[in-house]
Order: C-alpha cells, then structure tokens, then sequence
C-alpha cells in the first residue's frame, strides 16, 4: 500500500516572495547532491581537513597501567610472587610482563596458573595481583578435575572488569552523565573531552555515532554534538566524546564505511545541542529544464536579493504516513492513549518487517513478541512497549518512557504547524514588502542574532523514528526563552511605520508559549482560530502534565523572512549522471577528483558561466540501497542520461549559509516554485 504523502499545504506552507515563474530541478537525486558543512559559534565553516591523530596526543598502548610502559621488570614483586606461587607460576608471570612491555596490547594473551584447590590460597593470590599488579585483573576458571580451580591472569584494558549486568560500576555508570569507562587513569592536563570532526554519507548522525560508539565499547551518551544532519546528504560537523584518545578513534577510519573522523583536539567542555550558528550547504540541482538560461539566472539573483519565506519545512512534520505535529495535538489535548496508539498503530506504506510488527502486537497485544520483531531504530515504539510491559494501561507514564527530546519534538511540531499557517496568512494579507501596524519586531539595538531563540537545525531529520538525544536530554529545551525576551520585542507602532525604523526583514512571528506576545493585528486570531478547530487552548491547560502543554512553555520568536548568507550558484553540464559534481571535504584530502571541469561559457557581463562537468575517475560513489525503515528516500538512480549516454544535461550549484533554525529545502522552494516533497521529487526521475 502506497503511503499517503504529507503536502506542504498540509502543515501552512503556501506562499512565495517572488513572482518569477520557478523551473524543474531534482533535489538530492544522488546524496552526494546535498552538502552540509556545519558552522561553529564563531563562525567556522566546519571541514574534514586530517585523519591522522596529532602526536602530541598519541596514546600510548598501555599508559593507564601505571608505569608498565616504562618497561618496569617487576623483579622483586615477581620473586616475592614466587615464594607464593612456586617456580613454574613466577616463570609465566614474567613471561606475560615482557610481553605487555613490547606495547602491542591486541597480542598479549591471557596466563593460567597451576591448579588450586585452596581458596583461602587464591584469595591471597588474588590480593596479591591488586596490591602489586594494578595493570593485571585475575579471575578463577575451572581446573583440570572436579575438585580444582584455576587463577587466570590477564591485562587490564578497563573494559573487562565487573561485566556483570548487576554489577556495582554498571550501576554508577548508568546514573552519570558520560560512560567513564577506560578512563580512569585520564590525564588531568587534558580537557575531559576529545573534539573531532566527524564526515558521513548517507547516514544520520545517531547511527554514525552508534557504529563509532560500539567500535568503542562505549554507550550512546558518552558523544555530544551541536545538531543532528539528514540522512541523503553528505555532512561534517563537530562531536566530542568523553575521556577518549585520537589514536584510538583515527585507527577507526581503516574500518569505517561512508563515515570518517579527523581534525582531533582535546576540550574541556561537551557539545550540546544548539551550540552552532548554522550550517552551509552546497546542493546540486540536477536535471534543469527552464524556458532559457535567463529564467534560472533571474530566479537565482532574486533567492539572493529578496530570500525566502522562513517556513518549517517538511522534515519538521515527520517521514511517516502519521504526521508529528498531529500526535502533537493530541497530547496537548491529554489524550494519552490516543497518541500511543498513534504511535504504535500500522501505518500505510511502511517496509514489511515493520508493518508486520505493528500488525502482531495490534492483533495479539503481545508486547514481548512485538519488542522481538520491532527495529531497534524504532526509539519511541520501543519506550511505550517496555514501559506498558512493566505497567499495563499507564498511557501517560508510557509517554514518559520515551527520550525527552524526543517525545518534546511531538509538541514543537504542532507550534510549527501554527507558526507555518500564521506567517503564510501575513504574507497573503500584508505582503512582504514591508512592515505594517501591529507587527512584531526585535527592537533596534539589540543583538537580534543573539535572541532569535533555538529551533532545530535545519539538517535535523524529524522522524520521530531515528532523532533524539541521548546523551542529556534534560538539559535541552528547543523553544524555551529567558523571561527578558519579551523586553526585546516590540509591537510596531504608526510613528515606527512613519519613521522608517523597521524593515519586513525585521518582522518576527512568535512560537506559541506562556511568555510571548502575539501581533497586535489579525495574524492573532490564525493562531488561536487554527488550534481552536483541533479543541486545544492556547491560554489554559485542560490537563496538569507540564510538558505536554504550550502554556508550560515559554515560547520563542522566528523571523518571518531570511536570505541566504553568502550566496554563490553558478551552472554546470554533465553528461554522466553517476558522476558526482561537487567536491566533498573527503575528496580534497585524498586527492580524488571526481571531475575536470571545463568552463564553457564566459559571459561578458560577469554572470556565472556553464561549466562543464568531464568524467575523469572510473570510481563513482557506491549507493546505499538500504534505507532506514520508515524513511522514504529517493533512490540513487541513473538520470535521464545514463554512463552510457553522451547527452549534455544542465545542474544548477547552490551554496549559502542559514543560520540554525533555517531550513535549506525551503530555500530551494522559493527558487523552483515547486514542492520539496520527496515524492513530488520521485516524479521527476
């Protein structure tokens, strides 16, 4: 069954700013089309330079082994060992320490000593290695009869002790904020945490920092990052990561598929989410068909002059046939199982494991069948499960269970559902030329970049399936706002319009909460009329569960209206659409180029020239055929002009800046006059 697709019209995006006729274009027909560098808090393009780690930050195999690395003999404390052990045990003994002293930690094998059926015996033996061998862990296997065991002898490496499930470090690592584990004998000149720059394609970030999180052996919360990137693109962004060394992620890389780590640094505090000004893009628009060359420049001069309308794009509302911002409505209404059924309920167009797994658990109600067949990927399906397992019928408190920046995205969703309608509405009834009595604006002189209050990045993919935070995801709150925000604000006044000391690019439109003020003319009532047909109040609660309610919130403001910062676009001609046109961060430092381009048209008046894309490498980027469920995702298929074909076909090469709570898709939008919904896109393959 085919899955009912999300229109833009379904969440308020409606209008355009100008009134020049768009053009066909394919957005991310190959991910290598869609480019994401993330920009920093001071403003860094963020790129994948180096993969090698700094030396003066190499790990020494074993340096949290006190002084093994100095090739200490132990003599005396092995001759003391030996008036314990016996002669054959000391022998072993030494044998193991030269071998821990050549510093190759992955070849160092484990020593068993001769059997013992003395326990009081072995727990000397055992005391003895912990008072004297700190580097060495001992535990007990079987001897070669009934009535014997054996001590064995084995390095230390800081993941082996207390594996146990119920063990007492398992249980202190769960209450803390980062997984400690291996990091005992960390430096203390050292900042606590590794920054790295981390360069994947065709992954999301979770899963990236899931693949590098279990090479590890560490858990989920030990990475911090500014903001979570699309899947189809191919992104570089800052992580950082809890107590580990350059060394050991750079030797990552030779494993790693699609996923790359570099530009190594020690820091001393973790990235949190929000914690960037935004991102730059380089998209490539394949396949552009216009009535003449002059219809693309125009439309592209315009995106720059004029920008675009500063909706919540699509990837805000979900990928699923069950929108976010409508189980959003639903919890601020308090209807608890509702949402969860939402949630949990057979979805059209779902992949067959999937879907098969909704089916079960709606026929059987069987939560510990249901839980072995759902995808792990799945966070919230799972949360509500395992919480019903333990607490059948407690709706609210299965909510609960879900990640908090994941079950918070339900309700942001919904005041992104009224901010599209309300700014579509100012924009069909005042225009967007310029400001009019009663609208909202941040007053002059203040840091408005400052206060624009943090939305999710643009990259942020919001299917409810794969985004959250887990590392501290109490530390997080999207659209919460300082008390003095609204002393920023300013309703527009007859003297301001007189005066000219306000301008459309300085109009806001706020999101719902407790704390913000509306405008002061009709674009009020959009708000208030749109949540009123969904029965839900925008000044009282119906319900006394503080999170899901926008009264409990305190809101933030948007602008209206945003340009692309540092726009450049320029056209290309390609004839093999297996071929990537842009250079990725990756290419450049492994010298691989994936094209020769070769201008083939100069205009006299300055504008950007055709340039013509030339295969020059047999390799092409490999394609991931495996989608996440859950996700639809255009195929990386040929284009209209295979290898084979020798026709020239035309891509138009975007970049700009957004800042973070922009979307990218919406900026092509404005530029195509088309919808950037995935499907609409599937249609012009």
């Amino acid at each position: 069954m085919a899955a009912k697709t999300l229109e833009e019209s379904d969440v308020g995006i409606f209008c355009y700013i100008s009134k020049l006729p768009g053009f066909r274009g394919i957005l991310k027909q190959r991910y290598s089309d869609f480019i994401v560098n993330e920009v920093d808090k001071e403003g860094n393009v963020v790129h994948l330079t180096s993969l090698d780690a700094p030396p003066e930050i190499s790990e020494e195999t074993v340096t949290k082994i006190d002084d093994t690395a100095n090739n200490k003999s132990y003599a005396s404390e092995v001759d003391t060992f030996r008036s314990l052990a016996g002669d054959s045990d000391a022998k072993r003994l030494e044998a193991l320490i030269s071998q821990i002293n050549t510093g190759v930690e992955e070849s160092v094998s484990p020593i068993i000593l001769s059997p013992d059926s003395d326990k009081s015996h072995r727990t000397a033996m055992h005391n003895f290695f912990k008072q004297n061998f700190k580097f060495l862990v001992t535990d007990v296997v079987d001897g070669p009869d009934a009535s014997s065991k054996c001590i064995r002898v084995r390095l230390n490496t800081g993941g082996h002790k207390n594996k146990g499930r119920n063990s007492k470090k398992r249980k202190e690592r769960v209450d803390m904020p980062f997984d400690s584990r291996g990091s005992e004998n960390w430096s203390e000149t050292d900042g606590k945490f590794m920054r790295f720059h981390l360069y994947k394609e065709n992954k999301e970030t979770q899963e990236a920092l899931g693949v590098i999180g279990k090479m590890l052996g560490i858990q989920p919360r030990s990475f911090g990052f500014a903001g979570t990137k699309d899947k189809r693109a191919i992104s570089t962004q800052r992580v950082t990561v809890f107590k580990q060394h350059a060394t050991k992620l750079a030797a990552l890389n030779a494993r790693l598929i699609g996923i790359k780590v570099g530009d190594f640094c020690y820091v001393r505090e973790g990235l949190l989410l929000g914690q960037l000004l935004g991102n730059r893009f380089t998209v490539t628009l394949r396949g552009v068909v216009a009535d003449s060359e002059d219809t693309i420049k125009l439309s592209a001069d315009a995106l720059g002059k004029l920008g675009f309308i500063n909706y919540f794009g699509l990837q805000r509302f979900g990928s699923g046939s069950v929108p976010t911002h409508l189980i959003g409505a639903t919890l601020l209404r308090g209807e608890w199982k509702n949402a969860v059924s939402m949630i949990l309920d057979p979805r059209e167009g779902e992949r067959n494991p999937i879907a098969k797994a909704r089916e079960y658990y709606k026929e059987s109600n069987d939560i510990e069948g249901t839980l072995r067949q759902l995808p792990r990927h799945l966070v919230a399906e799972r949360a509500i499960l395992q919480c019903l397992k333990k607490c059948p019928g407690n709706y609210l408190q299965a909510l609960k269970a879900i990640p908090r920046t994941l079950r918070m995205m339900y309700v942001h969703s919904y005041q992104s559902y009224l901010w599209n309608h309300a700014a579509s509405m100012r924009v069909q009834k005042y225009g967007n030329n310029q400001v009019v009595l009663g609208d909202l604006v941040y007053r002059k002189g203040d840091d408005t970049e400052k206060v624009t209050g943090h939305v999710d990045p643009e990259c942020e993919d919001d299917n409810h399936n794969d985004v959250y935070d887990s590392k501290n995801p109490d530390e997080i709150s999207e659209t919460d706002v300082p008390e003095e925000r609204n002393n920023l604000i300013k309703v527009v006044t007859t003297e301001d319009i007189v005066t000219g000391n306000y301008t459309i690019e300085d109009v806001v439109l706020p999101m719902p909460g407790s704390r913000v003020v509306y405008p002061n003319n009709s674009i009020a009532n959009v708000y208030h009329d749109l949540a009123k047909k969904d029965a839900i109040s925008l000044t009282e609660s119906v319900h006394s569960v503080k999170e899901f309610s926008i009264t409990n919130m305190t809101g933030s403001y948007r602008r209206v209206f945003q340009k692309p910062v540092d726009f450049e676009w320029e056209l290309l001609e390609y004839t093999d659409g297996d071929i990537p046109l842009v250079e990725t961060d990756l290419d450049k430092i492994s010298d691989y180029k994936p094209m020769k381009m070769v201008r083939v048209e100069d205009p006299a008046d300055g504008n950007e020239g055709k340039i013509d894309c030339v295969k020059q490498a047999e390799g092409v980027e490999d394609d991931d055929e495996a989608e996440d469920a859950g996700e639809e995702c255009l195929p990386n298929i040929e284009s209209h002009c295979g290898s084979n074909s020798q026709k020239a076909q035309m891509a138009l090469k975007l970049s700009f800046t957004l800042p973070s709570s922009c979307y990218a898709t919406m900026a092509i939008r404005e530029l195509l006059k088309t919808s950037t919904s995935v499907a609409f896109h599937k249609t012009l393959n």
